[in-house]
């Protein structure tokens, strides 16, 4: 793919998918304004360093990866103290209140997964080349992420 293309397919990918980076990279960092400004300078590096993309993975796979280590970098800019954001993020988060907590409530490896993988709709390989996992440590971390959410879904059902 040349550069042209590249460019072209970056601004595609910008144009369809950039409400879902906003709301997933809003788990991150806690808040949609953050977020939108963190997406704008993930696409402006991506822009930047299009050479650098070889086609072994997908574009937006290391549009991704891009984009969650400049939100990890802002949260910590913004965040020190905190893992992750502890706040309810509209869109980011799921709409049921027990459930938004119970996946807030998750170590940060796991919340990222998840969010990943179901909010932003990523392949086990594109979460694996995002997170510099393996394949198998996607599976895993989710099934961890599901049974951790079970218990606590479960916990908050028995409670008066």
């Amino acid at each position: 793919m040349q550069v042209d293309e590249k460019a072209d397919a970056l601004e595609q990918l910008y144009r369809d998918r950039y409400r879902t980076f906003r709301d997933v990279l809003a788990g991150i960092v806690g808040s949609h304004d953050v977020a939108r400004e963190v997406v704008q300078e993930a696409f402006a590096r991506a822009l930047r360093e299009l050479r650098r993309f070889r086609g072994e993975g997908s574009l937006e796979a290391w549009v991704w990866k891009i984009a969650v280590n400049v939100a990890l970098k802002e949260r910590r800019r913004r965040l020190p103290e905190q893992e992750l954001a502890t706040e309810p993020v509209a869109d980011a988060s799921p709409s049921d209140p027990v459930v938004r907590d119970a996946v807030l409530a998750l170590p940060p490896r796991r919340r990222l997964v998840i969010f990943l993988r179901y909010f932003a709709d990523l392949s086990y390989r594109e979460i694996a080349e995002i997170v510099g996992v393996s394949e198998g440590t996607v599976a895993a971390t989710l099934s961890q992420a599901h049974q951790e959410l079970a218990m606590r879904l479960e916990r908050e059902a028995v409670r008066p």
